[in-house]
């Protein structure tokens, strides 16, 4: 009988280990696959802004695989259905956009376990997660490699953070810069004193309750700064960016003049 696969990268966070990830919302495998070579510690793969369903999803973790980078999985929303279908496929660590409260985030917990712990539908038999009953024991023991990341990006999020982080079966907070910026009044400006400012006592608060923080910054700067602040599951790049910097680039050098593109703070 298979065994599951030990999930490294609950393990390093949970360690307080840094790992450095990049975003992919090409919603393409080859595309992941090239990401997968790159070295990076995670891959998100994006279903919230990335044009991705089921299948697609199902692609790219089968293209990550063979590689030492982890797939990690935003999912659209928060709907337990949804979350079914996306562990049943494979997935290990999911990171869960627009989670407020405490509520939300035990909802959440629950939809990644099976009953009496959870409501999370029985049926590894059929499936990849289980490589289709080849794997013994798997709903008895799958959840010590579940992990759960739930995105706190709001000012209602904010209010509600030390409830957040007290929730047994959440194993990371991501602050989303975005999100929260425009939920202050800031639209486009996460670098704005009064977000940082509310960035960075998250990030400590988040890390001194035992849980691992994470951020999004496609500007080394600011990745550099975030990281020194705490925050240990970090993407430093996304994809589109980088394919449409460079595609910018390339052109310039040939006709001379400016890029068209830079990538920005505000993401």
């Amino acid at each position: 009988m298979k065994q599951i696969p030990q999930n490294k990268f609950k393990e390093a966070i949970k360690a307080g280990q840094t790992q450095l990830g990049l975003w992919l919302s090409c919603a393409n495998a080859y595309t992941a696959e090239i990401a997968a070579t790159s070295g990076y510690d995670w891959l998100l793969i994006d279903g919230e802004h990335g044009p991705n369903d089921i299948p697609t999803l199902l692609a790219q973790l089968q293209a990550i695989a063979p590689y030492d980078s982890h797939p990690i999985v935003r999912p659209v929303n928060k709907d337990p259905s949804l979350i079914k279908q996306v562990l049943d496929i494979g997935a290990q660590t999911l990171l869960v956009p627009m989670v407020d409260t405490a509520q939300d985030a035990r909802d959440l917990v629950s939809a990644m376990r099976y009953a009496p712990r959870g409501i999370r539908g029985v049926g590894a038999s059929v499936a990849r997660a289980a490589r289709w009953g080849r794997i013994e024991n798997y709903a008895e023991t799958v959840e010590d490699q579940l992990c759960l990341l739930v995105q706190v990006e709001s000012l209602r999020g904010l209010q509600n953070l030390d409830e957040i982080t007290k929730v047994e079966g959440v194993d990371g907070v991501f602050i989303g810069p975005a999100d929260l910026s425009a939920s202050m009044g800031h639209m486009g400006n996460p670098g704005h004193p009064e977000v940082k400012a509310a960035i960075e006592k998250a990030i400590k608060h988040i890390r001194a309750s035992g849980k691992a923080a994470g951020f999004l910054a496609p500007d080394p700067a600011v990745a550099k700064h975030y990281l020194a602040c705490g925050a240990n599951f970090v993407a430093i790049a996304v994809d589109t960016m980088l394919f449409t910097k460079a595609m910018s680039d390339a052109l310039v050098e040939v006709t001379g003049g400016t890029s068209s593109y830079q990538i920005k703070e505000s993401y």
